[in-house]
């Protein structure tokens, strides 16, 4: 495995190809573990893993504590709701409350861009050596659920080694909400740098043109993209136009808790337009896998019969995938010796 140089999860963009090969490459060692007996290894026995959610989540809080826990880590569990935020305390104070009692990783969920990048500064800036893992902040970034998606695609295209490899010259289809998607913007960094050429399809109102140009520049405060050569992104407004071509299609929920303004006329057009079906599905050349990142508006974004059919939709086989990638990536930056093959104690 190479070397791991990452003390924080925060984004995408930073990650060479051998990042995503080392995070690919243990997860699915952690996949391939018995489903039967005992599940945990002792790699993280002692850490402690604290979950800071401040927006609602099933799936991404539920995978990163089952994931915690299969590492042997302790795990405490944030509920804002019920805590001093009431009465006045920051969200910093609240992080540095659980420093304190020995958190060595925070994972941080927060309806705005940025919280855990400025959350992470603030630590190190404090000394501390808690790592921060972004469970998805704002129009942002979703790291781990872009690796999850990247995971899922590499396993269909190559089950026994799932590598980005396996995505190079891969045409992949996004449709949807792209404006409000932190999910798409991740989908985007991870694709490209496995050389996947990635199709945007969407309305004009949830799609803007400059999307095409989304990984031509590192972000601001980063010197140079690590990787040299990416797929192409290019945009489709007809769904009919697109789905030919795909090889893999990532279907988006419609965003309404984010969106300004309201930018959809009605969903029945939507769904007529830009939904997914079995019908539509004839228009592509091969067997094409429906990939979605939850929670879904059955009848919107996909017809529940596809949703249903786990011949074509790999929804379920994400959410597996989500707690090997999510080992993989808290083993990562929080086991202080990954010299040893944890595999074999």
């Amino acid at each position: 495995m190479n070397p791991w140089n990452h003390r924080h999860i925060i984004d995408l963009a930073s990650f060479s190809q051998e990042d995503y090969e080392s995070v690919l490459q243990l997860a699915q060692r952690f996949r391939a573990l018995p489903k039967t007996g005992s599940r945990k290894l002792p790699a993280l026995q002692g850490r402690l893993i604290v979950t800071l959610f401040f927006e609602p989540s099933t799936r991404t809080r539920s995978s990163f504590e089952l994931a915690a826990k299969r590492l042997s880590a302790d795990v405490q569990s944030f509920n804002p709701n019920n805590s001093a935020l009431s009465k006045g305390e920051t969200l910093l104070d609240t992080a540095v409350t659980y420093v304190a009692m020995g958190a060595d990783v925070l994972v941080v969920r927060h309806r705005s861009t940025s919280v855990p990048e400025q959350l992470a500064l603030a630590l190190e800036r404090m000394g501390t050596k808690t790592s921060v893992l972004n469970g998805g902040d704002g129009l942002h970034s979703h790291p781990s659920q872009g690796l999850l998606d990247l995971f899922t695609l590499a396993r269909f295209f190559d089950p026994l080694n799932p590598s980005i490899k396996s995505l190079k010259d891969k045409n992949i289809l996004i449709v949807g909400d792209i404006l409000h998607s932190r999910v798409a913007r991740s989908n985007l960094w991870a694709l490209t740098a496995s050389g996947a050429n990635v199709v945007l399809c969407g309305p004009p109102s949830l799609l803007p043109e400059d999307f095409k140009d989304f990984v031509k520049a590192p972000p601001p405060g980063q010197k140079q993209d690590p990787v040299r050569e990416r797929g192409k992104i290019e945009i489709i407004r007809s769904l009919n136009e697109a789905l030919p071509r795909a090889d893999a299609v990532i279907t988006l929920r419609l965003q309404k808790e984010r969106m300004r303004e309201y930018l959809v006329t009605d969903l029945y057009s939507y769904h007529c337009e830009y939904g997914l079906n079995h019908e539509k599905l004839n228009l592509c050349k091969n067997p094409t896998p429906i990939l979605h990142p939850g929670p879904v508006n059955r009848g919107i974004e996909m017809s529940s019969a596809l949703l249903d059919d786990h011949s074509i939709s790999l929804v379920n086989e994400q959410v597996t995938n989500g707690i090997s990638i999510r080992m993989a990536l808290l083993y990562l930056i929080a086991a202080n010796d990954q010299s040893n093959d944890i595999f074999e104690r």
